[in-house]
């Protein structure tokens, strides 16, 4: 990949990570818990948000080395399950709103590109398109601290509800485990995931 395309990779990564997480702090603010605003964090500033490995330095390495993955993400904005409004779904509301901004994002830069006035800005729009697709389907692989192990729960039948919870718990206790368990899912599946990003972005763009 060139610097240049690096570049622009890193920011589009950076500016969806923030908005990622800023969304994550909204719905729970709307849900009762007020925790990211009262801390500043439901800002699209990315100064607040940045993580210096995550927003920086990983998305770097991915683009300089052009992995079949590009991804990233900011600092998590916090939020206290227990003040969230009571429900089967809240806790899965706030989880999922952080991929959905990726998706909504995704949608309307595929928009964009459809409605053939994009011109010149069509590679960059489709960069915008393929980073939110990866950030969403990757954030709703069911593994913590990935934003689908959240939502996945919800999903599950009861039967299979509390044994996956509480495993969750446990991988959540030790978050190294579900990083290792992420970085086995880059280094095993990460050439066929992402084709299918690939695949689902030059979809969503038409093109």
């Amino acid at each position: 990949m060139q610097i240049i395309d690096a570049v622009f990779v890193i920011v589009i990564i950076v500016f969806s990570a923030v908005i990622h997480e800023v969304m994550h702090g909204v719905a729970a603010d709307k849900l009762g818990d007020p925790t990211a605003r009262l801390q500043g964090r439901l800002t699209l500033n990315p100064i607040p948000h940045l993580d210096m490995f995550g927003s920086i330095l990983l998305p770097v390495i991915l683009a300089l080395t052009n992995s079949p993955i590009l991804f990233g993400w900011a600092k998590p904005v916090p939020y206290n399950p227990y003040n969230l409004r009571p429900g089967k779904f809240s806790e899965a509301i706030v989880a999922g709103a952080g991929p959905a901004s990726n998706l909504a994002i995704a949608l309307l830069g595929g928009l964009a590109i459809r409605s053939g006035f994009a011109g010149s800005l069509e590679p960059v729009l489709f960069l915008i398109v393929l980073v939110n697709v990866m950030l969403f389907l990757f954030n709703l692989v069911p593994v913590p601290p990935l934003d689908g192990s959240k939502v996945f729960e919800v999903l599950l039948p009861r039967s299979l509800a509390f044994s996956y919870s509480e495993w969750r718990a446990r991988m959540e206790w030790n978050p190294l485990l579900g990083i290792g368990l992420v970085v086995l899912f880059i280094m095993l599946l990460g050439g066929a995931f992402g084709s299918f990003v690939y695949q689902v972005a030059h979809a969503i763009a038409g093109i």
